[in-house]
């Protein structure tokens, strides 16, 4: 089989002296960390639909990139040349994951039989790819929000036949999940809130929503689906206002409705920035919550109010997302996956080439960074000492549940002082992080 890329070279680790652009400069795959290569703790995954489906338009234009395969114009030869494409791609690149939506590996037919066809038919493509490039599926999800039917929700329609269909659709996509070893099966409710409260029965709609994710479980253990469920969380776009608003909406829906047991989230940095947050909140509110499962690797513009998916940069970011990751042990079976996309006027797939490049060893240099923090306990030592006074007396008592408000107001009537107040050395600590960024080898 000829190339589909001959243009792009197989991407391999030179060093940081190296002016060599398409090459690694940090991200060196069997390099060791805390006693795991660079590639087992990073897990790489590249998205299929911004990499290969994305054709560059937007809402006020028309697409602007072209692929090999654009022109073909059988269905399954199309969905074909694509996945071969594609596999070419991530090899090159050196990933050992992707992720995809049902309709970005196959196309949608005119009724569900049709596009479960499809599904079957490439799916057989797709397997025999990933074992000739050794390369895993990362997680599966369902695309429940393209089609005008989902323009009122998916589980959470006002339409139960909309529901049924959102079921049979996501049954598919996981039993394709299921017998392609995926290690993850997402959901993003995408449609999944309201526009207005005036026509919305919200919790008819969040009831229903919980009886679909119930649905799910019990279909995965049918088939003997092993792999992890994962939610992700968005405030908004292209709903108003989405159920799965943040990490803080998503625990308490999983905790009312009894399926914490069941799912973790799949945390996107660019919706993080879109809920208010910052990306390192969200990760850290998962993590203490035994919820962190997977990640979209991506950044946005904060000049921009809209989810615009950009290839990570900023060394900043990647440095305390990384912070979060080691903390939590590291992110298996999730993996941080490429959910960017190249601008629009980047038009050429080498670009698509220098995004992965620029995004995977941002990620390694924030790993390198993070890792030297927590080894010298360079922020928890402060922490540390800044919370002793729950450490001994009065503190330990109250955590150990031992205080009431009546034995709290007696002690602050008979021994309470006014004690020096802590600096909370903000800047201090902002200076040890540039530090560790500057001088980490």
């Amino acid at each position: 089989m000829s190339e589909i890329f001959p243009e792009l070279p197989y991407v391999k680790y030179e060093g940081n002296e190296t002016k060599n652009l398409l090459s690694f400069k940090y991200y060196n795959p069997k390099e060791k960390i805390k006693g795991q290569s660079m590639e087992e703790i990073l897990r790489f995954s590249v998205a299929y639909w911004h990499s290969f489906c994305n054709n560059g338009s937007d809402p006020f234009g028309a697409g602007t990139l072209t692929k090999p395969w654009d022109g073909i114009e059988d269905p399954l030869k199309h969905a074909q040349k694509k996945a071969e494409g594609a596999f070419e791609f991530m090899d090159k690149l050196g990933v050992n994951y992707f992720c995809f939506h049902d309709r970005d590996i196959a196309p949608a037919g005119k009724s569900l039989k049709e596009s479960n066809h499809n599904l079957d038919t490439i799916k057989e493509v797709v397997k025999k790819l990933m074992e000739e490039k050794k390369i895993k599926l990362l997680w599966g999800t369902a695309n429940l929000f393209e089609h005008p039917r989902y323009a009122n929700g998916a589980a959470t329609s006002n339409n139960s036949e909309v529901f049924a269909y959102a079921a049979a659709q996501v049954k598919k996509a996981l039993e394709v999940t299921n017998y392609l070893e995926g290690k993850n099966y997402v959901f993003w409710g995408g449609r999944e809130g309201y526009e207005t409260l005036l026509n919305t029965n919200m919790s008819l709609e969040q009831d229903n929503l919980a009886r679909f994710f119930s649905m799910a479980v019990d279909h995965a253990e049918k088939i003997g689906f092993n792999g992890q469920f994962l939610i992700e969380p968005k405030p908004m776009e292209p709903t108003k206002h989405q159920y799965d608003f943040d990490i803080a909406n998503v625990l308490s829906f999983l905790r009312k409705y009894d399926l914490d047991d069941y799912f973790k989230v799949n945390i996107e940095a660019n919706h993080a920035t879109l809920a208010g947050h910052t990306f390192q909140h969200e990760l850290r509110l998962a993590r203490i919550n035994n919820s962190l499962g997977s990640i979209d690797i991506n950044q946005g513009d904060p000049q921009l109010g809209w989810d615009t998916d950009q290839f990570p940069s900023n060394i900043y970011m990647t440095t305390l997302a990384m912070y979060e990751i080691l903390n939590n042990g590291g992110i298996s079976p999730g993996g941080l996956n490429f959910d960017a996309k190249v601008r629009r006027s980047s038009i050429e797939p080498i670009d698509i080439m220098y995004g992965h490049i620029l995004g995977m060893d941002t990620y390694a240099r924030g790993l390198k960074i993070a890792n030297e923090l927590i080894k010298d306990r360079a922020l928890e030592n402060f922490i540390k000492e800044r919370y002793k006074s729950y450490d001994k007396g009065l503190g330990l008592r109250i955590k150990d549940g031992k205080e009431d408000f009546d034995s709290l107001e007696k002690y602050v009537l008979d021994q309470y002082t006014e004690n020096k107040k802590d600096s909370g050395r903000q800047e201090m600590l902002e200076l040890i992080l540039n530090q560790y960024i500057f001088e980490t080898r």
